[in-house]
């Protein structure tokens, strides 16, 4: 997968929602989708960040992407499913879903952390992709081939001592993402797995690994070829895997 080369056309025509679209990871994925064919939807609470993306999305000369913005923590089914109608109207599809948007605060003895953060962790890293996704399948469902990639995190897949809420709502998307992909066996055109950044040059590894050197690791842009594999049709077999970068 690391050697996957995408072909320019690969998402031609398709719809994919991006969340934690503004910066990071999310930011290089959306603009790597559109820049292979896709018409991208960005998702975020910063509308700022979103509009810049869209403005780099549309100067490149890419399908005209659109902007979403809505703060995880809070959002509610209501808003969950007026999104999902209205990527319905507006856009008559959807084809993809990343969830890359992600709520961390810092490195502590689990004892340490207070209730309202673990409600914001597993509000923002797991309940709302379990939300968004639940609310978008009906659309998703009428794609020849829809593919949904879940973003899991390392201490989420082996634990480890100072990680507390961020890595237990982490685990619970990779479980999440093997029950959804059993229950999906019946949908030939749907599929959904888990993707693993592991360590790279990212907003959100600054916030975990501050003391770092960084330099020397991938760039978001060096995972493109994983996340362009995961999201086209190369990849229509794969279902319910947890895929390390």
């Amino acid at each position: 997968m690391k050697n996957y080369q995408a072909t320019k056309e690969l998402l031609k025509d398709k719809v994919i929602l991006i969340t934690g679209a503004g910066q990071g990871i999310g930011r290089v994925a959306a603009i790597t989708y559109a820049a292979h064919g896709a018409t991208v939807i960005l998702l975020g609470r910063n509308v700022q960040n979103l509009e810049a993306v869209y403005d780099e999305i549309e100067s490149a000369g890419y399908a005209q992407p659109a902007i979403f913005p809505l703060d995880l923590e809070k959002a509610t089914d209501a808003e969950y499913e007026a999104l999902a109608q209205a990527i319905k109207l507006q856009l008559g599809r959807l084809d993809g879903i990343l969830h890359n948007a992600v709520r961390f605060f810092s490195l502590c003895p689990i004892e340490l952390q207070t209730l309202d953060q673990w409600n914001s962790l597993l509000r923002v890293n797991l309940i709302a992709p379990f939300a968004l996704t639940r609310a978008c399948l009906p659309i998703m469902k009428e794609s020849p081939d829809a593919s949904i990639i879940m973003t899991s995190e390392t201490h989420g897949h082996t634990p480890a001592a100072y990680w507390g809420g961020f890595a237990v709502s982490k685990g619970g998307v990779e479980t999440m993402v093997k029950i959804w992909a059993q229950e999906f066996e019946m949908f030939q055109n749907l599929r959904i797995n888990a993707l693993i950044p592991g360590p790279v040059q990212s907003t959100q590894r600054a916030k975990t690994h501050p003391g770092e050197f960084k330099d020397t690791m991938p760039k978001p842009e060096d995972l493109m070829p994983i996340y362009l594999y995961l999201m086209g049709k190369d990849s229509k077999k794969i279902n319910g895997e947890i895929v390390a970068c």
